[in-house]
């Protein structure tokens, strides 16, 4: 609770005590009038300077202004008639509950945003040419800095470990409860913290460009773009608060004048009490109030997921998707050739991947550095010497005074070895032994552990089709596809080609409501994350290019955040549509009441203040998953 929040509920429970203590004072007249108006002013006078303010800036038609007319008209109907302060005074009071109660909600659903922002580091630490380590400001570092972090500090800029071994703590954003180990050559991200080890990172990106920057970027253009529904409401308040003023004077004057006209008694302080109660009623504090915060809980509660969406607007939009088109390397699959299968002839497996692994020592070439991952003994005495590249066929080398080839079909039959097919799908390595057919090593990319998953789940959450668009060849797209279950896969893509694929599937649906998401990671992603209805980038902030594209940035690899997002922008938009026909509902039916009279003031606080602060503790709802 900040000082505000404080000073707040000293002034109501200060009023309150008041209030019960002058139900036993026998005053009277003016003398009861100066009494009951010190409570008033307590709580009420920062209601009566915002609406001089509003008068006096041209901006008059507001919530302060409605509060400040019915309680001073009810304090006048009172002094001129009953003596009876207390319905103005506990208008006002409970006016600043619901007031009190709505900055409490939005200060627990601001926790889970700060909380993000706080991962700005404040200093990087660099070695000095005494050994001894500077702090200085991460704007300062320039790529390819070695920087030091040292345990409990949070890492300030992106780079790979060069020295050292810890863990580090992502939660902040990724969501992730479990620290990630990294070690020599491993990439850190900035934001996260440093646990144990100490580590020296050798920066690879500007402090500016790095993750945290990045990620407090987002998170304050998010703020900025209002949804269809906050867009509705703002401009609903403005039209709907001078229509119910007009109405409330009307209310009070003209039936009075047609009594008088017709002979009959004017009753004029019945006809003021209703229009003041009217007024009261109509205050739209519940929708003014409870929509933003509804849209702001649920982006509070996604990036405590590590999901950032960059405005309630996408939200909103994410809530309708019924189509998910997804890149398939990087995004369902690792993006990483692995090992998948090892088919000797009369080696065993381990030789078979010892001697495909010397021969690739030295290449670059990712299958290469599978192979090495494969076999962890390959830095071992053996003697590999007169290494050769043959271009479109592998490599040959002298291994412990045997020449082995490794490479494509094409290779085996330049040197005569009878080698023989797979049934498996991925990249094959044949493996041949002075000429003798070894067998053959299966590489391909593997899909992530929860792509599966998330496909199945996405489907019980109502997403009538996934579809996997790529670039990789037909019989490997069609491998992964029906592996995780996806009901369409398009192969042999061109980035452009995407762009046309899900041009033509936005055509082709029935309804524009029907949204469409296209789910990237890569920098050939960001055209068609731009055309997709909403673009969701995956990776762990991976590309650059993407990050712009895209509406939703997952700030870890996990495609089943995907579902995550879907189920809290849907929550999201289930609570702002309950609280906006409750809200409405209410106030028109005792709007209704109030004008023919069967409707008090009491009614009237229930109608604002009531209904704000169920409409408050219901918005409150989006920030728990």
């Amino acid at each position: 609770m900040n000082k505000k929040q404080k000073k707040n509920l000293i002034r109501i429970i200060i009023t309150s005590v008041i209030l019960v203590g002058l139900h036993f004072v026998p005053a009277k007249g003016l003398v009861r009038f100066g009494l009951y108006l010190i409570p008033y002013l307590i709580i009420g006078y920062d209601i009566l300077i915002k609406a001089f303010k509003g008068i006096k800036n041209r901006q008059a038609f507001d919530e302060s202004l409605l509060m400040a007319i019915a309680t001073i008209g009810a304090i006048a109907l009172a002094l001129y008639s009953s003596g009876d302060y207390v319905e103005a005074i506990a208008v006002m009071l409970f006016y600043q509950v619901g007031e009190w109660f709505q900055s409490y909600a939005v200060g627990r659903s601001r926790k889970s945003i700060s909380d993000l922002m706080d991962i700005a580091p404040d200093y990087a630490n660099i070695e000095g040419e005494d050994g001894e380590l500077e702090e200085v400001d991460p704007d300062d570092v320039e790529i390819g800095t070695v920087i030091v972090v040292k345990p409990g500090e949070k890492v300030p800029i992106d780079g790979v470990v060069v020295e050292g071994h810890s863990s580090l703590d992502t939660a902040a954003l990724t969501g992730e409860s479990l620290p990630r180990d990294v070690v020599e050559g491993s990439e850190v991200i900035s934001g996260c913290i440093n646990l144990n080890g100490l580590i020296k990172v050798r920066t690879t990106k500007e402090f500016g460009e790095s993750t945290a920057s990045k990620v407090l970027e987002l998170i304050e253009d998010a703020g900025s773009r209002k949804s269809k529904s906050e867009n509705f409401i703002t401009k609903f308040a403005r039209v709907y608060t001078p229509i119910v003023v007009y109405a409330a004077i009307g209310l009070a004057i003209v039936p009075p004048l047609v009594s008088m006209a017709f002979g009959l008694n004017a009753n004029w302080g019945s006809w003021i009490y209703r229009a003041l109660t009217f007024l009261i009623v109509s205050c739209p504090c519940a929708l003014v109030i409870s929509i933003p915060l509804s849209f702001f809980a649920g982006l509070g509660a996604a990036s405590k997921k590590g999901v950032l969406v960059k405005g309630s607007n996408y939200m909103e939009t994410l809530s309708n998707t019924r189509t998910v088109v997804f890149d398939k390397t990087g995004t369902l699959t690792k993006g990483s050739f692995t090992v998948t299968a090892v088919h000797p002839e009369e080696l065993d497996e381990e030789e078979l991947l010892h001697m495909a692994a010397h021969v690739e020592r030295y290449s670059s070439h990712p299958i290469a550095q599978s192979l090495r991952d494969a076999y962890a003994h390959e830095k071992d005495d053996c003697s590999v010497e007169n290494i050769e590249e043959v271009a479109g066929h592998g490599i040959k080398a002298t291994i412990n005074g045997k020449t082995v080839c490794v490479g494509n079909s094409k290779m085996m039959e330049s040197i005569g070895a009878d080698w023989k097919p797979c049934h498996h799908v991925g990249t094959i390595i044949h493996v041949a032994i002075d000429g003798r057919y070894e067998g053959h090593i299966v590489i391909s990319d593997v899909p992530k552990e929860g792509s599966k998953e998330a496909i199945a789940s996405l489907k019980k959450n109502g997403i009538r089709q996934t579809v996997m668009l790529t670039g990789d060849s037909k019989e490997v797209a069609d491998h992964v596809g029906s592996e995780l279950g996806l009901d369409i896969i398009k192969s042999q893509l061109l980035p452009q080609d995407k762009v046309s694929e899900v041009e033509r599937m936005l055509d082709d649906r029935d309804s524009e409501k029907e949204i469409l998401a296209f789910v990237g990671d890569g920098i050939n992603d960001a055209p068609v994350l731009s055309r997709a209805d909403i673009g969701i980038a995956m990776g762990g902030l991976g590309s650059d290019a993407a990050i712009e594209a895209a509406d939703v940035v997952l700030m870890d690899d996990d495609p089943r955040k995907i579902v995550t997002a879907i189920r809290i922008s849907r929550k999201c938009l289930r609570i702002v549509k309950e609280n906006i026909w409750f809200a409405i509902g209410v106030k028109v039916l005792v709007l209704i009441l109030g004008a023919l009279g069967f409707a008090n003031m009491w009614a009237a606080i229930f109608a604002d203040v009531g209904v704000t602060v169920i409409a408050v503790i219901n918005a409150i709802r989006c920030m728990k998953i």
